[in-house]
């Protein structure tokens, strides 16, 4: 498994995670994942997997990365303390990786949430702190309401199919060394399972590239989301089989003249 840093922190974590959106799995598949080297877990208190995430890393100790979230509900101050503590219990743990904001809300103040962010890292309850489905802008106001810390991370949809965020959002995370952490990688199975729903030039050129390097479509598009700087990925199996698929997106490169004839395949 190839490592990434997270940001400009020094930490290192693979460029290939374990998504737990509607995941119902058990714990068989994201223990599989760990033993592969994808010791980056990814879930949030209103997934309902944190329980089964911290069954899964029982025992592991600093080997894994657990990265939780906040409902966007949840982002005044105090929310934002008691549900750091509601998943710290869930989990199993003492503290957080990377607590990340799940989407923005424009009725709490940004300096409010920020604030309660920079208390659980002062207290050692939160190791990084990141967001989710943040805009540039968001992001910018939310970096400027936290100045004591930064920003390592911002959780948004990217797949091959869904590249809005190469408009504004991805350049400007680049620029800053903020990792995007895409999720629906594989655009709910669609670049992986049902390639007849890509349309005919895209279903070429991914079977094309596929064949080239000899992987499954799925370990394309993966590795095309993480043939961009900066850019992981953390799609979700309930599968054994689909986790051991997925994490065999990493330890190899296309090329660049396969992931412009990707680009250009899927182009927006």
């Amino acid at each position: 498994m190839e490592l990434k840093e997270l940001g400009n922190t020094g930490e290192m974590v693979p460029e290939i995670g374990l998504g737990t959106w509607k995941y119902s799995g058990g714990v068989e598949p994201l223990r599989r994942g760990l033993e592969l080297g994808a010791f980056l877990i990814d879930t949030a208190e209103i997934y309902g997997s944190e329980e089964v995430v911290g069954q899964a890393v029982q025992g592991k100790g600093d080997q894994v990365f657990i990265a939780t979230k906040v409902s966007g509900s949840h982002l005044r101050y105090d929310q934002v303390m008691r549900a750091a503590e509601a998943s710290l219990r869930r989990l199993g743990r003492d503290r957080i990786d990377l607590y990340q904001i799940h989407w923005p809300n424009s009725r709490v103040p940004i300096r409010e949430t920020m604030r309660a962010m920079e208390t659980l890292v002062d207290s050692g309850q939160v190791r990084y702190v990141g967001v989710s489905n943040f805009t540039a802008s968001e992001l910018q106001q939310a970096q400027a309401a936290m100045p004591n810390y930064p920003i390592v991370s911002n959780q948004v949809l990217y797949n091959l199919k869904q590249r809005e965020i190469e408009e504004e959002l991805l350049p400007y995370c680049q620029e800053q060394h903020i990792t995007v952490m895409a999720y629906t990688p594989l655009d709910d199975g669609s670049l992986a399972t049902r390639p007849r729903l890509l349309g005919d030039r895209g279903t070429k050129a991914l079977a094309e590239v596929a064949a080239q390097v000899d992987k499954t479509l799925a370990q394309v598009a993966l590795n095309w989301c993480t043939s961009r700087p900066y850019v992981i990925a953390i799609p979700k199996s309930n599968h054994v089989d689909r986790t051991v698929e997925n994490c065999g997106a990493s330890g190899w490169r296309l090329s660049s003249e396969q992931v412009r004839l990707l680009d250009e395949a899927f182009g927006r």
